[in-house]
């Protein structure tokens, strides 16, 4: 297979799980695996980095006019008030997430290609998904981002610690989780895991591309190019059709469907390792 073909398969999986909680790394780990691609080389690292901007890209152009709404009312938000601003909670689950998740780097890389725990990642995950979306649905007290307290960013911030530290879990799967437990309906806590991507990602996107130009500089030709394009492109594009789509979704249905594809994905996995 091509390298175009790749970047383009790659992409569409990257655009399809990225914010679906199913685990993007765990599907383009195994994607990669399945495509031949080597996950020592230099160039595919970068391009797993760049594919996930494209996807992170269209949040920004999803969710534009409410992001540029909560920028302007941050702004003229009264000081003593602000701490409570929805990009305030968002900032402050950050930072709960990405400090240690810095401290902790190395640790999580080494666990990146391992599909073993990936898989295990993916089952678990997924019958801890179901327990809580049954348990906590109808017992929603907020309702809008708008209405979250300093306490709901903090333990989702800290559910995401665990996502990190175990591909296969799912950031969005532990943000979602995480914001049920704490009492948010499954829109706000959904809306919140879109914004909270924002930050999360970039900057981890930009930290590895970092690492990279330090550590393993890549020299990119004209065919590489083409590829990390066609990557991001299809990310992004996929990525917004699937944040549309979703954001409808969690409206009337409950994360049940994806809890069982992640549990058959994960055995499946499992069975896969053994041949």
């Amino acid at each position: 297979m091509s390298d175009y073909w790749i970047a383009f398969v790659a992409g569409i999986v990257e655009g399809l799980t990225e914010f679906l909680p199913v685990s993007s790394t765990a599907h383009i780990v195994i994607t990669n695996k399945l495509l031949g691609v080597d996950l020592k080389s230099p160039f595919w690292k970068m391009f797993t980095v760049v594919i996930q901007l494209g996807a992170i890209l269209a949040v920004l152009v999803y969710f534009r006019r409410r992001l540029a709404d909560f920028i302007r009312s941050f702004l003229h938000e009264k000081s003593n008030a602000r701490w409570r601003h929805p990009m305030a909670l968002v900032l402050l689950s950050f930072v709960v997430t990405a400090i240690p998740c810095f401290l902790m780097d190395k640790f999580i890389a080494d666990r990146l290609e391992s599909p073993t725990s990936i898989a295990w990642a993916l089952i678990l995950g997924g019958i801890a998904m179901v327990a809580i979306d049954r348990s906590y649905s109808q017992r929603a007290t907020t309702e809008r981002m708008e209405d979250m307290s300093l306490k709901q960013a903090i333990a989702i911030g800290t559910a995401q610690i665990l996502a990190a530290t175990f591909p296969g879990t799912s950031r969005s799967m532990a943000t979602i989780a995480g914001g049920q437990v704490m009492g948010l309906s499954r829109p706000a806590a959904l809306e919140f895991s879109f914004f909270l991507s924002i930050p999360v990602m970039f900057s981890a996107a930009g930290f590895k591309l970092l690492q990279f130009i330090a550590k393993e500089p890549v020299h990119i030709d004209s065919n590489q190019w083409i590829t990390l394009g066609i990557g991001f492109a299809t990310s992004f594009f996929v990525a917004w059709g699937v944040i549309a789509w979703f954001m409808q979704w969690v409206k009337s249905h409950g994360f049940l469907p994806f809890a069982i594809y992640r549990v058959a994905a994960g055995i499946g996995v499992l069975i896969w390792l053994t041949q």
